[in-house]
């Protein structure tokens, strides 16, 4: 007999089985009585950071004048921009931030100028200065994914992903070292952790590597034997087909690499797509999957690199990126940007979209997670670092209410937002990098 609320561990639920699998938090791991608020689980909010780099249209002058990122309107009445319109189905949990500077970003001494390509994302989870060095001698700043990954307990610790091919030592030009871009997280102020980009390593990180077949052929026979009620054994089903899914994605790109004449992206590894799109959402689909068992709570993601030149040829903009965002403030160019920013905000919404629809104890992932996306730079043109373009969504289990533009005062370090959310994630932190204060939100 099935007695509902047993305290049974994700883990024991498939003790029997030939291959092992965490499972997402069913009723029947609960102990009777307990209501969902106050399990572990329950206390404990996701955190996603997102970085696309290199500025958005919307920080330029033009930009700001029309409203191409941040709405004309502050508050929670007002009317998405043309940039983020592809969010606002999701309205009730995006919050919108502007007038924040990345002033660390900045040069600070004549020697340092040119080099805000490294320095940008060296900062955005930081809010530190990188030290100009291309030696092995890097210092930056701890970044807040790490600084709250130390915070939980789970067998991965945190995600790093990335999608352009990164892993470079040494000088990468005006005397930075290569790890200033290629990582947003920083596990102390001297050790960069290195970002995945082959989806077939971060599916095996997760669940493990089958000796031909599947990594679900050893659980066939338990799935009908747990035992569990009919809610709980449609999850299961839902979350193990949606595993399932991940993979044969995965083993389907291998193959067609594979048998390629010629791949756009030499020397990546067969793993990863031509199409930037269908690499993206697949690294979305994983970190989905990671959070929703549990499997971490934290997760970094770079979804480009400053110099790239890449054409998304999903987005209908037929202008290489990096040229693009050169616009040498012609209006029209300026405009396309701002297109561009509008299809890479919509692949985010896949990802908001998914957090939403994945029921999670009382709510979904989106009701529990915290996700920043944004860039550390401003105006791409000049390499500024102001008026950034970044936004929240999720409720942070409540921190957040979302549906809100929030307008700083000019100049608003965009330190204030990394502790803002340090706060919201329930650590106990009062600075970080060159913070003055937290946001009211």
């Amino acid at each position: 007999m099935f007695l509902t609320k047993s305290a049974l561990s994700r883990r024991k639920l498939l003790r029997g089985a030939r291959s092992l699998i965490a499972l997402p938090l069913l009723d029947a791991m609960l102990p009777a009585q307990t209501p969902l608020l106050k399990t572990t689980t329950a206390r404990s909010a996701r955190f996603i950071a997102i970085e696309m780099v290199h500025g958005a249209a919307g920080s330029t002058n033009i930009g700001t004048a029309k409203n191409y990122w941040s709405p004309a309107q502050t508050g929670r009445d007002f009317d998405f921009s043309l940039s983020l319109a592809p969010l606002e189905p999701l309205r009730d949990y995006v919050t919108i931030i502007s007038n924040t500077d990345a002033r660390t970003a900045e040069p600070q001494v004549a020697t340092e100028g040119g080099g805000d390509h490294f320095r940008s994302s060296a900062a955005f989870l930081t809010a530190a200065h990188a030290k100009q060095t291309a030696g092995s001698d890097v210092a930056n700043g701890v970044s807040i994914d790490q600084i709250y990954a130390q915070t939980q307990q789970t067998r991965i610790p945190s995600l790093q992903l990335a999608i352009e091919n990164i892993g470079l030592t040494g000088a990468c030009g005006f005397n930075y070292n290569c790890a200033y871009t290629d990582t947003i997280s920083w596990e102390s102020e001297t050790k960069p952790l290195p970002m995945e980009v082959n989806p077939r390593a971060v599916f095996e990180r997760l669940f493990g590597r089958a000796n031909g077949g599947s990594v679900l052929d050893g659980l066939r026979d338990q799935r009908a034997q747990l035992g569990v009620g009919p809610a709980d054994q449609i999850r299961v089903d839902r979350f193990l087909e949606s595993v399932r899914g991940a993979e044969l994605h995965i083993e389907g790109i291998e193959r067609r690499n594979a048998v390629a004449p010629a791949r756009e992206r030499a020397g990546a590894p067969l793993g990863v797509p031509e199409s930037w799109e269908e690499h993206v959402k697949l690294m979305f689909d994983l970190q989905a999957l990671a959070l929703e068992c549990d499997a971490t709570r934290v997760s970094a993601f770079k979804m480009s690199r400053d110099v790239n030149n890449r054409v998304f040829k999903e987005s209908g903009v037929n202008h290489p990126f990096h040229t693009l965002s050169h616009h040498i403030e012609v209006p029209s160019l300026i405009a396309e940007f701002a297109r561009l920013n509008r299809y890479h905000a919509s692949v985010v919404g896949y990802f908001l979209k998914r957090l939403n629809d994945t029921p999670d104890g009382e709510g979904n992932l989106l009701d529990h997670s915290l996700v920043l996306y944004g860039s550390p730079m401003g105006d791409s043109n000049t390499h500024n670092h102001r008026r950034l373009p970044i936004l929240l969504a999720g409720h942070a289990r409540g921190a957040l209410s979302g549906n809100l533009h929030y307008a700083c005062d000019s100049g608003t370090p965009h330190a204030n937002t990394l502790l803002t959310i340090l706060q919201c994630l329930n650590v106990d932190a009062d600075r970080i990098g060159d913070s003055t204060g937290t946001h009211s939100l």
